[in-house]
């Protein structure tokens, strides 16, 4: 199977049920977000220092590509696509939120905002987390003109928390502090 099919070449694409839509759609950016959200986090996964995360972070790219593969389908109810995958649910979000707690238990607590750095692997979380947040905003976007079930945008939120408190989370395993932030003074 060749991997180029020319069916894209002129500005829309498939899909999952069988409609077209331009490439330029609220629905193709939403999945193209959580794609490339998917991919920072294999590059977070190149960056990380010790055991459980890097199998965690494969875990959660696996429920992204159900996420996505679920914004890819045709959302007209009639079509009853159907994956042939269980969906994100309530679980998979309750999973998020026992980490974050777990993680959090061995943090300082937080007393100011902070900056996003430290780590090679701590800014890569930061930086998946800002796009987790766009990505966010684009399934809400979408939300608002077509069918998208609540918990993709739940988990969404879920996991921007969770890619936060694991960025503090690698900072504190290698001994590097948060970068605070220091609010700035008005001149007189």
């Amino acid at each position: 199977m060749k991997i180029y099919t020319k069916t894209g070449d002129r500005g829309d694409t498939g899909l999952f049920g069988g409609a077209r839509v331009s490439k330029a759609s609220a629905r193709v950016g939403a999945y193209g977000d959580v794609d490339e959200l998917n991919s920072l986090l294999g590059v977070v996964c190149a960056h990380l220092s010790g055991p459980g995360p890097d199998e965690l972070l494969r875990q959660i790219q696996s429920d992204l590509f159900v996420v996505g593969a679920e914004l890819a389908k045709n959302p007209d109810p009639t079509k009853n696509v159907d994956l042939g995958m269980p969906l994100i649910g309530d679980a998979d979000i309750e999973r998020l939120e026992h980490c974050i707690d777990e993680l959090d238990q061995s943090l300082e607590p937080l007393k100011t905002f902070i900056l996003p750095g430290g780590t090679s692997a701590a800014s890569f979380l930061h930086l998946a987390r800002t796009c987790c947040r766009r990505a966010e905003r684009a399934v809400v976007a979408l939300a608002q003109t077509e069918p998208v079930r609540p918990e993709l945008v739940r988990y969404l939120n879920r996991l921007s928390d969770f890619l936060f408190t694991l960025a503090r989370a690698q900072n504190a395993r290698a001994g590097v502090a948060d970068v605070p932030w220091v609010g700035r003074q008005h001149k007189r």
